[in-house]
């Protein structure tokens, strides 16, 4: 899971590493009551790189600019990805840029320390100028002032650097990161450093561990966005949820899972697994309990019209009364006919879909081989699964473990 420049700066934040003042800015009218002394730079958060050639990042002097400054960036894709949030940023003044990174080299199974004393957005620069070590021992302070000593930096910038770089392994280490990288480490005149921007990639495989970076599986905003032609952030209540399909032929699972960031990560894991999604149905992650439960309404009945479908893993991450109420949903769903002549009408009371199919999941010849897996992150599983008794689902509290579940009924 890669995390927008604001979220890594606040895990920064949470270990010492300084950053300069700031506010993410996901409506245009929170521009009018910024924290932030002018002048200020507007910075897109997008996950790809290349934002200040591409126009993602602007200067500004005041609130008139500041707002037109965003309406623009808001309306500006990057590779294609659109920002949900601006992250508005106090100005620093810049002598010296320096690049620090820490990451997991899964072929040597170690830890590796790189650094370049020429950081920015010049790459073939950077790279010129990189510097390593790896570390085949547990880390110590030795490793990081030997990077900064190896990049050519003298003085007090060695100790500057040497510190940032140790607070960099404990975030690393403790969040079970694959990458953690500072681009630039801006040095002032006075030798004092800076962490103007920040990326960090957490491994996906330890995000069960970790369910602080939860909050971080969605932009700041609490609702769907959009940019109208004239700039104009207009938010959208939820209605149905979106789908995303795969590129990829000869898929059998469907994805359902509340949020994008929690969709894309339970993607990735099953690729991992070697599983082959269809697509996925992301429900919006920020819903009232009952908007969500409407939607896992729609998003099953649209999944169990594709033919290709074979397993179906819903993945959901809310409050316990939210998962009770997904659990009675699918249970509905797998309830067999005889046993279900009220079914209709208490699974339409919840999910406010009229349902009018042939009992897909069980009566016909496609529902029959449809399997179920769901993880609920909260919630008493004994009860849910002890519910579970007469259909065919499969509950699991980990995600890895719903993944791995997923693949081998695939399999079987």
């Amino acid at each position: 899971m890669d995390l927008l420049e604001y979220q890594a700066k606040e895990l920064f934040h949470q270990v010492g590493i300084p950053v300069l003042p700031s506010q993410p800015i996901a409506e245009l009218s929170e521009l009018k009551h910024l924290h932030i002394r002018y002048p200020v730079v507007l910075k897109s958060q997008v996950h790809s790189g290349g934002r200040g050639r591409a126009g993602g990042i602007r200067f500004v002097q005041n609130t008139i600019d500041a707002v037109a400054a965003a309406q623009a960036i808001f309306s500006l894709p990057i590779l294609g990805e659109y920002p949900e949030v601006i992250l508005a940023e106090a100005r620093y003044d810049t002598q010296e840029e320096i690049f620090l990174s820490i990451l997991l080299d899964y072929q040597l199974q170690r830890p590796i320390l790189m650094g370049s004393a020429k950081g920015g957005i010049d790459v073939e620069t950077l790279l010129k100028h990189m510097q390593k070590v790896v570390l085949d021992q547990g880390f110590s302070p030795f490793y990081a002032r030997r990077l900064a000593t190896k990049m050519g930096l003298q003085g007090r910038l060695i100790h500057g650097v040497s510190t940032i770089i140790e607070k960099m392994y404990q975030l690393f280490i403790e969040k079970d990161l694959d990458l953690i990288e500072i681009n630039p480490l801006a040095v002032s005149a006075s030798g004092e450093v800076m962490a103007l921007d920040g990326k960090i990639t957490v491994n996906d495989m330890a995000l069960s561990r970790h369910l602080d970076l939860l909050g971080f599986l969605s932009p700041k905003g609490d609702h769907p966005s959009t940019v109208t032609p004239n700039g104009n952030i207009v938010i959208t209540p939820p209605q149905k949820p979106r789908w995303l399909g795969s590129k990829e032929k000869g898929g059998n699972v469907g994805i359902i899972a509340n949020g994008l960031g929690l969709t894309l990560t339970t993607w990735d894991l099953m690729v991992g697994q070697k599983g082959k999604p269809v697509g996925a149905f992301i429900i919006e992650e920020k819903s009232s309990s009952k908007s969500l439960i409407k939607q896992l309404g729609i998003a099953i009945e649209k999944m169990l019209s594709l033919p290709e479908i074979r397993v179906i893993l819903i993945n959901i991450v809310s409050s316990e009364p939210t998962s009770d109420l997904v659990a009675q949903v699918i249970t509905n769903y797998c309830q067999p006919p005889a046993e279900t002549a009220d079914s209709e009408e208490r699974l339409s009371g919840l999910t406010g879909v009229n349902s009018t199919r042939e009992r897909q999941v069980t009566s016909s010849s496609k529902g029959d081989s449809v399997q179920w897996v769901l993880r609920l992150a909260a919630g008493d599983l004994t009860s849910i699964e002890a519910s579970f008794e007469e259909v065919p689902i499969d509950c699991c509290e980990d995600l890895s473990e719903a993944v791995k579940k997923t693949v081998s009924l695939i399999s079987g």
